[in-house]
């Protein structure tokens, strides 16, 4: 199942509006039309599928609707075409205000999703997030990594990293890496 954010879900992600959690917002970014629930299930632990239901009562989500053969033929005739006249043109039509382009994260990654290299992610951002501001929490995460042996105990000291990220940095620099995350994780087999 295809999902596809609602004007309300692309408010809630916007900067200053912060009513869901973060497991919530997670899924609220990937929920692009492209991937699908069980795409992504591997990220929520199993529960994609109850996170996008709520998420979908709540308004935040739709299911995109795919135009189907039936209501392209309940669709009226098309009107026979007239000549055109020109008119001179009375007022300028008005400008739509330029768009600025989406946001391009500098080091965007073309390699291989594998544990491994989420797991260097994860000590890079340990040390460029708390070796100098909190040394104790550092190693600690460190720690984490280093004995996660499987992708359950990695993805619970990332869970713990990006709460403690939320904390020092906000929820925008906690968003971006938990997105980053995902893009890294390979598919669960």
């Amino acid at each position: 199942m295809q999902l596809l954010k609602t004007d309300k879900g692309r408010t809630e992600l916007q900067l200053g509006n912060r009513t869901l959690g973060q497991r919530e917002r997670a899924l609220l970014i990937l929920a692009d039309g492209r991937n699908t629930v069980d795409g992504v299930n591997h990220l929520f632990g199993g529960e994609a599928m109850r996170l996008a239901l709520h998420l979908m009562q709540s308004g935040y989500l739709v299911v995109p609707q795919a135009p189907t053969a039936r209501a392209a033929q309940a669709s009226p005739p098309a009107a026979p075409a007239r000549p055109a006249v020109t008119r001179p043109a009375t007022r300028p039509a008005p400008i739509a205000p330029e768009v600025p382009p989406p946001a391009v994260a500098a080091d965007n990654f073309e390699g291989k999703r594998s544990l491994a290299t989420t797991r260097m992610f994860l000590f890079d951002i340990c040390e460029r997030m708390f070796a100098r501001r909190d040394p104790a929490h550092a190693d600690a995460f460190r720690q984490a990594l280093r004995n996660a042996k499987d992708r359950e105990a990695m993805l619970a000291a990332a869970r713990d990293m990006i709460s403690a990220i939320e904390a020092i940095a906000g929820h925008e620099r906690a968003d971006s890496i938990s997105e980053r995350i995902a893009m890294l994780l390979p598919p669960e087999t």
